[in-house]
């Protein structure tokens, strides 16, 4: 009986203990990590809440065309020396504007371009959010490749130590040899703890970013190896007009445009109709002209208000033109500066293509020549600083190939996000 309930627990704890570890352990795709930003991310989350805020504002810019009805009510009781009684009335009043001069127009177009700008900078705030992920993903594949290529760089330091210490016992080696490979050896030990920390930073990063408990330990599921493909530069100066900013840019100068309708439709008339129901009850009601009570009134009117003079608003109205000028130079520079931000980042992309060519070619011949001296020292023929060069060399090698594959992995990321698009394959789409 013990025996089975001690069975049980174990199975109860190493059950638990296998929940633990799932829960602090998770595989995660890119395509993953960009879907989790996007549905935890505060920013994002917040331009979303933002542009439903403005599509509410919109919505209620249609108020002006529909009537509006008001319901009031007075309920008083007079004290008077010969008598004493309670009066009511109860007012209905049902108006409607007719002619504005075009303010309610401008004011809707108004909203709907505020409303397009929000839904902009959710497209902007898109675009960072899937720029960060890249980066922070990619940041953590390296920092994991360097990770394993600074082991490498232990072995290759602990070798070359044995075999000097080797030589050393056997007497055709000097004590210095030892003490060269025993520094080498401890340089790689510290990397080594290096790049642990580096990697652990960049899992914080990554898991911060996609909501997932600091502590976590994702199972990063891809390479730093890319196929280069550099895009049509011209296409790309084409999407790139299509940016959030741009899009902002333009609306901004159609509001420019719309306010200026705003000032001039202070120069003409409001007309405006109106038809109320009034209802008095208790006490005597007397008209002004003495001709009794009336318990009901019915009004049914048109009021036309039409400003004959009014300095500022001339002001306005060239304040309002001179503000779409501006708006149009702000256009068009931040054209200019998008356009020139496009070629530079193609020509990072470039130089990032063709550094990574040389990192390869640069790590082959690393390899060859650690290979070498390695031979060369372990059958006498070559002295132990050849070889603990030789050795740094290629440990340089390794790191520079990871450090050249990420910058062009993140210089890839970065022409996306300044085109404007989800992927560099997607350009025909557009």
């Amino acid at each position: 009986m013990n025996r089975s309930i001690k069975n049980k627990l174990l199975f109860f704890i190493i059950i638990s203990f296998l929940i633990f570890l799932s829960q602090k352990s998770y595989s995660l795709t890119l395509d993953e990590a960009i879907l989790l930003a996007k549905e935890t991310l505060p920013s994002y989350k917040a331009s979303l809440i933002k542009t439903r805020s403005t599509e509410a504002l919109y919505n209620a810019s249609l108020s002006p065309y529909l009537p509006s009805l008001d319901a009031s009510t007075v309920q008083q009781r007079f004290y008077t020396s010969a008598v004493e009684f309670p009066t009511g009335s109860y007012d209905m009043t049902l108006s409607y504007t007719l002619f504005d001069g075009g303010n309610r127009k401008a004011s809707r177009n108004i909203a709907w371009l505020n409303f397009d700008i929000s839904k902009e900078d959710l497209r902007k705030n898109l675009l960072d959010v899937e720029f960060n992920v890249k980066t922070a993903f990619y940041t953590a594949i390296a920092r994991r490749d360097t990770l394993e290529q600074r082991k490498i760089q232990l072995q290759d330091a602990q070798k070359d130590y044995e075999v000097a210490e080797g030589r050393y016992k056997f007497g055709v080696a000097k004590l210095s040899d030892v003490l060269q490979a025993s520094v080498r050896l401890e340089q790689a030990r510290f990397a080594l703890v290096q790049a642990e920390g580096d990697f652990k930073k960049a899992i914080l990063e990554l898991n911060s970013l996609i909501g997932k408990p600091l502590d976590s330990q994702p199972q990063i599921q891809g390479a730093l190896e890319m196929a280069v493909t550099l895009p049509d530069r011209d296409k790309l100066s084409r999407v790139v007009m299509m940016r959030p900013e741009i899009k902002q840019a333009e609306d901004s100068l159609k509001i420019s445009e719309n306010n200026r309708s705003l000032s001039l439709s202070s120069f003409y008339p409001i007309i405006s109709t109106n038809a109320s129901y009034q209802k008095t009850t208790g006490g005597i009601r007397v008209l002004t002209t003495g001709q009794g009570a009336i318990p009901e009134e019915k009004v049914l009117g048109i009021t036309a208000t039409w400003n004959i003079f009014e300095l500022g608003k001339f002001f306005r109205l060239k304040s309002s033109g001179l503000e779409k000028d501006v708006s149009s130079e702000q256009l068009n520079d931040l054209k200019r500066q998008i356009l020139l931000d496009v070629h530079k980042t193609y020509e990072d992309f470039i130089t990032a293509s063709n550094n990574l060519k040389v990192a390869q070619q640069q790590f082959k011949q690393a390899e060859q020549n650690y290979a070498q001296a390695f031979g060369e020292y372990k059958v006498g023929k070559g002295d132990i600083l050849s070889l603990v060069q030789a050795e740094s060399l290629l440990a340089n090698a390794r790191e520079q190939l990871i450090s050249s594959r990420l910058n062009l992995i993140v210089s890839r990321s970065l022409l996306e996000r300044i085109a404007g698009i989800e992927r560099l394959e997607f350009l025909d789409r557009y």
